[in-house]
């Protein structure tokens, strides 16, 4: 029983490691359609705290993304897509108290055993922003958020995580378009 519940914790800590979990905000008064073309508003990417081969993995997968639904890179964009990312350190502390006994008390006597297990976990959590900014108004239009687990991996996982991300953020847009 207890060897079950151990297991079915850890798949459980693992599966929630891996997952992203995905918030937008819009304006509500935009007409999403009129978007045809994007660019990347370089000013405001330069900013992020990340690597520059981190930058050019995310902007590469949000043309890839943006492309799929069916918008254009150019270099007169209707829309900018800039980025922001954060990183925190966390720290998961699980206690698991496992025992049996007799009686009000404890007594060595009677019998009884008390299992405290104290399992400390950490990892760093990201943050990933996209934002996509009306060009003519210089105004916020939309704004993905995408929050999970960071693994210190290989450079193909390190892609292919990022490439998830922003695949969650991005099949929020536009509003009211499920996933294809």
């Amino acid at each position: 029983m207890k060897k079950s519940i151990l297991l079915l914790f850890s798949v459980l800590l693992l599966v929630s490691c891996g997952s992203i979990n995905v918030s937008t905000d819009y304006d509500t008064s935009v007409d999403f359609n009129k978007y045809k073309t994007f660019g990347f508003y370089k000013p405001e990417i330069d900013k992020a705290k990340i690597s520059d081969l981190d930058k050019k993995r995310i902007l590469r997968a949000v043309e890839t993304e943006l492309k799929a639904k069916g918008l254009t890179l150019s270099n007169n964009p209707d829309l900018l897509v800039s980025i922001f990312t954060k990183a925190r350190n966390q720290v998961n502390v699980n206690q698991n108290n496992f025992g049996y006994g007799f009686g009000w008390g404890w007594n060595p006597y009677w019998g009884g055993r008390m299992n405290n297990n104290v399992n400390v976990t950490q990892h760093t959590e990201g943050t990933l922003f996209i934002d996509f900014i009306d060009k003519e108004k210089k105004e916020l239009i939309w704004q993905g958020v995408g929050t999970g687990a960071l693994r210190n991996e290989s450079r193909k996982k390190k892609e292919e995580r990022v490439n998830l991300f922003v695949k969650e953020i991005v099949s929020k847009f536009p509003p009211g378009i499920e996933n294809k």
